[in-house]
């Protein structure tokens, strides 16, 4: 009878847009189209604004820099302040986190007041073509059909199929995050972005920390000499690399004594600590959306699959950020907005070549725009190489922040083909890098600049005035 009362319409709520997901690129879609008079929906099953202001981005930003605040603390004779005594009070840094996020909370639902767009906070899963059930949180059902229908459900923590990893009960970069705890011993599996950074935070906060990576170096997506110096920062603040890891299986109970068994090195053996952190990639979350019956098709690594328009298989029905298989970063699910909003309005957007930006927040941070060397060899481009090391910026010398180096790739038409800094304002550094290469000026505009000093930016002018270095590819 249910299904005879649902395919005579009898309980279908009509919305211009239904968008699954309230995380970076669908709340905006949510509330500029809902300020232009549509009417909108968007289903949410936890988190108001998505991971990145709750779970991810921010909130581990706020940790880190608590991290850096402490480090600071440590050096504090370095800069002629004598501190004896200090300890680190872990739920303190979380709590500090979690006003933030609370704050964070309050704005997006004043944004979605003030823009009109619904905000529905449960479940959903399609029953039909551009049809959405939502169980909701507080209890009871709806059913939701929108002239057109966004997918952003995002994604989770891989935690792979290793044996004992459901017994253990590892942390993700959640718990992690809201724990409160500073553990004595912690084991990070995976030597990524998230693994990384929050490795380092731990490490400032007091405990110890093994590092255990897959590959034979960290971040091998950058070019070698920028994923050594990652390696040396985090060996010098005291942290165990290991790499080149097969790991076999897991034991014991996360926050009392867990075991890692390894084989590393040509031997086998197994790494003990107290919490393990597993930090090994997303996994899109697509498994509970029953996209069959809105005809919606995945890609073998199971994200929604969608053209360069960010359409699905299924007419009228898109799908936006780390779902659709974007670049896994806040702000592409920003920009992926903007292309779906065009497209909506009936212009022609696409995702094709846009630039993709990105920082890891170790301090001081890795970033990068554009091309780098290695992959400029398995292209086959030829460039010439500008480099400069940190402490040649005169502003890291007066920060006594002088670790790490920037470079360019230049073409021969003078154009900056990718730009890597690792070293302190780093994100901010390549900033204006990228403002260049969007203006297409050549990187003899950034040289003659007449740029404040002393400031972190003034070291792009003795980059790109410093003697580069003819690489050939072809």
């Amino acid at each position: 009878m249910k299904d005879e009362q649902f395919s005579q319409n009898q309980d279908i709520e009509e919305y211009d847009l239904v968008i699954l997901g309230s995380g970076e690129g669908g709340k905006y879609l949510s509330w500029t189209l809902a300020k232009e008079g549509k009417k909108v929906a968007v289903v949410e099953r936890k988190y108001i604004g998505g991971s990145c202001p709750n779970i991810a981005c921010l909130p581990s930003k706020n940790v880190i820099h608590s991290a850096k605040v402490a480090s600071l603390v440590s050096r504090g004779a370095e800069f002629g302040i004598c501190i004896h005594g200090y300890s680190i009070d872990g739920s303190a840094v979380r709590d500090r986190k979690r006003k933030m996020v609370d704050g964070l909370i309050d704005l997006h639902l004043k944004n979605y007041a003030g823009s009109g767009a619904e905000l529905i906070m449960g479940t959903g899963r399609f029953v039909a073509q551009k049809t959405v059930e939502v169980t909701m949180n507080e209890g009871g059902r709806r059913r939701l059909r929108g002239k057109d229908v966004v997918i952003g459900t995002g994604t989770h923590a891989t935690l792979g199929d290793i044996p004992g990893m459901s017994h253990v009960q590892p942390w993700t970069h959640v718990e992690a995050l809201d724990s409160g705890v500073i553990p004595e011993r912690l084991l990070v599996l995976g030597g990524g972005y998230v693994g990384l950074e929050l490795a380092q935070a731990a490490l400032r906060f007091g405990s110890k920390v093994t590092i255990i990576e897959h590959a034979p170096r960290l971040l091998p997506r950058e070019d070698e000499d920028m994923s050594q110096a990652i390696e040396s920062l985090l060996r010098d603040e005291g942290a165990e690399v290991l790499l080149g890891c097969e790991v076999m299986s897991v034991s014991g109970i996360n926050g009392d004594s867990v075991g890692v068994f390894i084989g590393w090195d040509g031997r086998k053996e197994t790494i003990v600590g107290t919490h393990l952190l597993v930090a090994l990639g997303r996994t899109p979350n697509t498994a509970e959306l029953n996209l069959d019956a809105a005809g919606v098709e995945l890609t073998p690594s199971g994200y929604v699959k969608v053209n360069e328009h960010l359409q699905t298989t299924a007419p009228g029905v898109w799908a936006i950020g780390e779902v659709a298989g974007s670049p896994q970063f806040t702000h592409i699910s920003f920009d992926d907005f903007r292309v779906i909003r065009d497209n909506l309005a009936g212009k022609s957007r696409t995702t094709t070549g846009r630039q993709v930006p990105y920082a890891l927040f170790t301090d001081p941070e890795l970033a990068r725009i554009g091309l780098n060397e290695q992959e400029a060899k398995v292209a086959g481009v030829s460039y010439r190489l500008f480099k400069l090391p940190m402490i040649a910026d005169l502003r890291a010398r007066t920060l006594s922040e002088t670790r790490g180096s920037m470079k360019a790739l230049v073409s021969d038409d003078d154009q900056i083909l990718g730009f890597t800094v690792f070293g302190v304002g780093a994100g901010e550094i390549m900033g204006a890098v990228q403002m260049a290469m969007l203006g297409k000026l050549p990187y003899t505009a950034v040289r003659d600049a007449i740029v404040t000093h002393p400031t972190l930016l003034e070291g792009l002018v003795g980059l790109f005035s410093s003697k580069p270095t003819e690489v050939s590819n072809s």
